[in-house]
């Protein structure tokens, strides 16, 4: 494990009811395992392992020492995957050199010895691949990885992939004039990054890991180094750790492996370089170090509260019983995280979140950490809190019950794995190939994992996991603490101290466990009649209507076996908001947690335990949404549970209180990046303070509850239209059963979804004089904004034009401002053409820079601009900006998200099929021409509103 799971666990925010595991490999046996040793010169895993391994994986090492890593497959049909992974990243840089390992993959883009600057992304566009989409790269402590998503699987392609992946192992030229240029886009990223999340996290790394390399070596470097690369540095880091032993060729999808062997061999045998001498080294870290205590402030932070202790690092190798030991460790893991999410969703609760995990950092150390995010001014309580919970685990262990419910939901994401096994994602087998290279994990099939699974499980109980777990987490005596918040806490480290001494002496009982029901809604009557069932023919899309006018579209595919998306959209959404009640529909995302009526969010988490179902909610701008992913065979349930939501939402008060802490968290850092300050005042500026587009105060957030929320949608949630989607592996007669039985049985609804005409409205303001907003970020930051009105999204052609205007733009953009000025790090470009307020659509282009940096950006932002009315462009800029388009086309119905969004309003919004079916036609015809006329009808500069974001500069005084 390489600092993943900390990092993710200080990150969260909050839970789902149920998600897709990506379900681990666990195998137990009865009898002891002989493990052969591995040859000393052997670079993979499988010889110290008992592991049977996926024999569809193949692996190799050529004779300069490069592995390979190549896995056929199906899904998504006819595309690919190829990744070059170089093991080494900022650990590997000399002091001189921090933020090098970053800036040598983007060189990568800026010329190789058989590629010239600037053409490698233009090669790439020509066949389809996006830039940043498709066409990536990044770098973190030990690792750099380029990736190539390919959208066909055609061996030119591939042959051009691995041409390209060659050119970047051992090509890379380092030009003068290029690194100059570069400089300038690391410093833009380096200020795009520079948030007061990532300070947090640095001297998060300093306090915890003081005087070790991965806490100096951040990966973006510092200004001051970044400015002083040259050539020669960089060339020194790159030769020293891009040699093909120290480096990995992975390719992933519809292809014939033997040819990819060959193509391998072809681009990288000649790649001649010597061994890299020894790796780079993370540490030291002083295991014992303890009583440590730190206090962080910055204004933009909730109160969080980090308890940690470090121990050695346990080295597992891959086999049976390692794996037995992971799964009775997660368990526990798991029914700690669960206590802790339990006391999170009671009334008045704690914490706003907690959560306990161990982890493996780099091979030399392990650290086990309690984290615990409190409200403003209550961290003592919520540290208690939390405390109590991990010493009450510590001591007196687990009930059968709690065990039980971690072992159904990982059975259950085993089950689903095992029964998908044969349309997984090429991204699943990429990862497997990943934490083969990087963690020594086997890749196994999850058939095999099932059948472990099976015999691992009656060995599951909580004397078990207890065991597992004390043998796992470095107990947490005397630990390093650390506070990040606003405000100090009263009485400062000492008080800290203080309250974990006190709740370390405090004598516990063991924990009571409540007895639980059964779901309680599985009945919703009579189930409902058919009255209307067709197929409509352009893409096969089953429509029925049912006699109380619930509407059904059906889709089934063999995209993805045993996987059911379901969306369902009940008319309202955000046409509820208006002028005079602009947040009526605002706390809707938050229904989830107040749960239903009979049952809160933490009963369902139970009750529901091994149904593989959830239950997204939000306000859309005509419709109410809920979105899940499930099985076949817990569709039923799933269906249950919308229905449930739908006729009997509990409007509990822990919805209530999660929203308002969170709206006071989004006040306190309100503006505190440029993009944050822009984001919260656009919609204002554009409307011209319209209340239903605006931001509207603190205090109006803080006022909302349930019951104005109720009052708001109930009438709608009883009586709006209602048009539900099943898109994947399903019986569609059975579906439409499990409809009938639940949604069908529901009482009478409209039939039709509202008009709302009188709410339709949206206007982009008239006053066009240039805006200056002021950021509470880092002084160097700074954003240019210009955006101009266009229409709506009802002509098909136009929409199109509009977006191909929007690729060329951002080519354009990318070019100029990025590649030969070297001022920003993602230029953008975008267009928004909306088909639910009639004339209503915007263009807008944006920088991030440097407050001196606006005015010459300005300037090559309207040549761009300028370029693109005063000329037609050229055909190459037009297919670079196209091919990606095309592809995204021709590759929209291989997955069934890419369905979803087609079958999901099938029936009331049937137009969206035709202008699929018609779109790839009328884009391929689109000419120079058009985008041309398309800019000069829109993008007058005269008539742009151009909106500049500079630090506050009462921030900067202080």
């Amino acid at each position: 494990m390489k600092f993943r799971a900390l990092t993710a666990l200080l990150c969260a925010a909050a839970l789902p009811l149920a998600a897709y595991a990506q379900a681990p490999e666990y195998q137990t046996t009865d009898a002891a395992v002989s493990v052969p040793a591995a040859a000393a010169d052997d670079p993979w895993p499988f010889a110290a392992s008992d592991l049977p391994v996926d024999p569809d994986y193949r692996v190799g090492v050529l004779d300069n020492g490069l592995r390979y890593v190549i896995r056929p497959n199906g899904t998504p049909a006819g595309q690919g995957m190829v990744y070059l992974w170089v093991n080494a990243g900022s650990l590997g840089e000399e002091p001189d050199q921090a933020g090098y390992a970053h800036m040598v993959e983007h060189m990568a883009f800026n010329g190789t010895t058989n590629v010239p600057e600037g053409e490698m992304i233009r090669l790439l566009e020509r066949e389809g691949l996006a830039f940043g989409a498709d066409t990536n790269a990044s770098t973190t402590f030990d690792r750099t990885t380029y990736t190539l998503d390919l959208p066909r699987n055609d061996e030119g392609l591939l042959d051009t992939a691995l041409m390209l992946m060659r050119e970047t192992a051992s090509e890379i030229l380092f030009e003068p004039e290029a690194v100059a240029r570069e400089i300038g886009v690391i410093h833009s990223e380096q200020r795009v990054r520079d948030t007061f999340q990532l300070r947090n996290l640095l001297a998060r790394l300093e306090f915890l890991y003081p005087g070790s390399q991965f806490a100096q070596n951040w990966v973006g470097g510092t200004e001051e180094t970044i400015a002083n690369a040259t050539s020669q540095r960089l060339r020194d880091y790159y030769e020293r750790w891009y040699r093909p032993d120290n480096a990995a060729v992975i390719v992933v999808g519809e292809f014939d492996p033997d040819q990819v062997e060959a193509a391998i061999r072809q681009h990288f045998a000649s790649w001649e370089a010597p061994a890299v001498e020894a790796p780079a080294s993370a540490g030291p870290i002083p295991y014992e170090r303890q009583g440590d205590t730190e206090v962080y402030l910055d204004p933009a932070l909730s109160a969080e509260i980090l308890i940690t202790r470090h121990g050695p690092y346990i080295d597992r190798p891959d086999t049976v019983e390692s794996r037995r030991e992971r799964v009775l460790r997660q368990i526990g893991y798991g029914i700690i995280n669960r206590r802790l999410t339990r006391l999170a969703r009671e009334d008045n609760p704690p914490f706003r979140s907690a959560g306990m995990v161990t982890e493996e950092n780099f091979e030399i150390v392990r650290s086990t950490s309690l984290v615990v995010q409190a409200a403003e001014g209550e961290w003592e309580r919520g540290l208690a809190a939390a405390q109590e919970e991990y010493r009450r685990a510590m001591l007196y262990g687990f009930s059968e019950g709690e065990v039980a419910e971690q072992v159904a939901n990982l059975r259950a994401a085993i089950e689903s794995n095992a029964a998908g096994e044969n349309t997984r994602n090429n991204r699943d087998f990429m990862t497997g190939a990943l934490t083969l290279l990087q963690d020594g994990q086997v890749p196994t099939t999850p058939a095999s994992a099932l059948e472990r699974f099976e015999a691992l499980e009656p060995t599951i109980n909580p004397e078990t996991v207890l065991a597992a777990l004390k043998e796992d987490v470095v107990p947490l005596d005397n630990p390093l603490i650390r506070y990040a918040g606003r405000e100090a806490p009263e009485g400062g480290a000492e008080a800290l101290r203080a309250a974990w001494d006190e709740g370390m002496a405090l004598v516990l009982q063991p924990r009571e466990e409540a007895a639980l029901g059964e779901f309680a809604y599985t009945d919703f009557g009579t189930p409902g009649t058919v009255v209307s069932d067709a197929v409509e023919p352009l893409l096969g899309i089953r429509q029925i209507t049912f006699a109380n006018g619930v509407k059904l579209n059906l889709k089934r595919t063999d995209l993805e076996e045993d996987r059911v998306s379901v969306q369902l959209n009940i008319d309202g959404g955000q046409m509820l908001d208006t002028r005079e009640a602009p947040l009526a529909t605002a706390m809707t995302s938050s229904l989830l947690v107040g749960g239903l009526g009979e049952h809160s969010l933490d009963e369902l988490q139970s009750v529901l335990a091994g149904a593989q179902v959830g239950l997204n909610i939000d306000a859309d701008e005509e419709t109410f949404r809920f979105r899940s992913t499930t099985t076949p065979r817990d569709l039923d349930t799933q269906l249950q549970l919308f229905a449930a939501m739908i006729a009997d939402p509990g409007y509990r008060p822990q919805g209530e209180e999660q929203y308002q802490r969170n709206v006071s968290n989004f006040f306190a850092r309100l503006n505190a990046t440029p993009d944050a300050a822009l984001g919260n005042e656009l919609g204002s500026i554009l409307s011209d303070n319209d209340p239903r587009f605006s931001l509207q105060p603190e205090e109006a957030y803080l006022q909302l509850s349930f019951a104005g929320l109720r009052d708001a949608i109930a009438e709608r949630w009883q009586n709006g239209a209602i048009e539900l989607a099943l898109v994947g592996d399903f019986d569609e007669q059975a579906a439409i059963d499990l409809v009938a039985a639940t949604l069908g049985a529901l009482p009478p609804r409209e039939a039709d979804f509202g008009a709302w005409a009188d709410n339709r409205d949206r206007r982009f303001t008239d006053s066009r004089y240039p805006r200056i907003l002021y950021h509470q970020g880092e002084d160097n930051q700074a954003l240019l904004h210009m955006m101009w009105p266009t229409r709506d999204g009802e002509d098909l052609r136009e929409t199109l034009e509009l977006e191909l205007l929007q690729a060329v733009a951002r080519s354009l953009l990318l070019d100029t401002l990025r590649e030969e000025l070297g001022q920003t790090y993602s230029p953008s470009a975008s267009a928004q053409q909306s088909r639910v307020y009639p004339g209503y659509g915007t263009f807008a282009i944006s920088a991030s820079l440097t407050p001196d940096d606006v005015p010459a950006a300005r300037d090559a932002m309207l040549q761009v601009i300028d370029s693109l009315r005063s000329a037609p462009v050229d055909e190459d800029t037009l297919q670079r900006a196209r091919a990606p388009q095309l592809e995204a086309y021709d590759n929209l119905l291989k997955t069934n998200g890419g369905w979803m969004g087609l079958v999901d309003r099938a029936q009331t919004q049937a137009d969206r099929l035709e202008r699929y079916t018609e779109g790839r036609a009328v884009l391929e015809a689109l000419t120079p021409e058009d985008v041309q006329e398309m800019a000069l009808r829109y993008l007058d500069p005269a008539e742009r509103l151009e909106i500049t974001v500079l630090p506050d500069p009462g921030e900067a005084a202080d």
